[in-house]
Parts: C-alpha cells; structure tokens; sequence
C-alpha cells in the first residue's frame, strides 16, 4: 500500500506542473472572476477562508492528522522578472540567469526549513517521505510568481545591498494536500501574498531582509496549516 500511495502520488507531477503553468500566465485570474464552486478535481470551495482560495474534498476533515511530509517545493518567478530587475538596473547584466536558479533554490530550501520549523513548534513533526499511513499528511507546495524586489546575489555584497524598499516583494503559494495512505487529494490552496514588514517606513534590503520577510510570510501559511489540522470547515 505504501509503494502504491507513493506510485500513484508521483504521477500527478506532470499534471500540478501544467496547472502552475497556468497560474503563473495568469497571476490575477483568481481576484478578477469567480472562482468555480467545483474545482477538476471534485474539490468544493471553501468559503470564508482565511487565505485566497481554498478547495476541500467534502465530507473530508484534517483532523487525525498527526504528522506531515512536506515535498521540496517547486519555485517559478513572476514572468519577465529577470528581464524587468535587469532593466532597473545600471548593469544590465548585473543578475544573470544562473543567479535566477540560485535564488530559486534558495527560497526553496528556506521556505522548508521555515515551514517545517513552524509546523513542529505546533506540534507536527515533519517526517520522511517513506513515513506513510492513515495519520501522515502529504503537503505538495509551490511558490510562484515570485518576485524579489532587491535580490542579493553577489556573495561579496551579501547582506550590503543599497536598494531601499518598503517591501521585500511577493509570492503565491500553490499547495496541495494528500492523504499519505489513499493518495486521495484533500485540500488545494492558492494563496498570494506580499511582504508589509516595512511599509509606511522601508528599509535597505539585503539578504537577510529578504529572507526576514519571506520566513514571516512562510510561517504564517504553516500557522494557518496547523490550526486546520484540528478542524476544517466544511464546503458550503
């Protein structure tokens, strides 16, 4: 059963991919229309949810989940962010591509140790992949468009940038939610948010700051993930 669970769960990868494709086309869609009260999957819109969007299997509930493996995420940028920082900047080549992956690998790894960090201070130890069963919860999650207002790139400018800003930048969390026994999806979450650490005041951004805000935003999405885990409030 565990093999089959982790068989079956490994095919919807070409499938979620197609879906952030579309969502990173089309950012904004789901804050210009109505949002389907069905979604492809079978899963009904949660209403009054705290964050944008939010589908649930019905007659489902996240309680009795105990533990949670978490998937490396997969990280795309807004579209036409490296050629819009390059166009700000004096030197146009100023962050290259291969800067572009390294911050991509660098919000994914720092989004899981801040989400995973979060999650176990609530109580919800994050297990190893193999840890299927009946109490372990599988959170598949993206971060897309992606836009870093002042990315610190050069290794000997770490922490010294100049660039003042009155936000670090913005993100959206694409999230889907298995049972880790069935391989059955559960929940799916899309959730835009933007850094406001320092608005009204700003402040010089670096890396750390950068990743000051993205940890804050990161540990609010595991906060709202483990107060769910009691109790989901059922489709309406």
């Amino acid at each position: 059963m565990m093999k089959k669970a982790m068989a079956d769960f490994r095919t919807g990868t070409a499938v979620l991919f197609g879906t952030l494709l579309l969502l990173i086309c089309v950012p904004t869609w789901a804050a210009k229309e109505k949002p389907p009260e069905v979604d492809s999957n079978g899963l009904h819109l949660v209403h009054d949810s705290e964050l944008r969007l939010v589908y649930q299997l019905p007659d489902s509930t996240l309680s009795g989940y105990s533990k949670v493996i978490l998937v490396e995420p997969y990280v795309a940028f807004r579209k036409n962010w490296l050629r819009d920082r390059r166009s700000e900047s004096i030197d146009p080549l100023a962050i290259s591509k291969k800067d572009m992956e390294t911050l991509k690998e660098r919000v994914g790894k720092e989004f899981v140790e801040a989400f995973t960090k979060e999650l176990e201070k609530k109580g919800y130890p994050v297990v190893d992949k193999t840890e299927t069963g009946p109490d372990v919860l599988i959170v598949r999650p993206a971060i897309i468009n992606l836009d870093i207002a002042a990315p610190d790139v050069g290794m000997a400018q770490a922490g010294r940038s100049s660039y003042f800003v009155r936000s670090a930048g913005q993100m959206t969390l694409y999230a889907e939610l298995y049972d880790s026994h069935t391989s059955q999806m559960i929940v799916k979450v899309i959730d835009p948010q933007a850094d406001r650490m320092w608005e009204g005041t700003g402040i010089r951004a670096n890396r750390v700051t950068n990743k000051e805000a993205e940890d804050h935003i990161v540990r609010a999405w595991a906060d709202v993930l483990a107060s769910h885990l009691h109790e989901v409030s059922k489709p309406e």
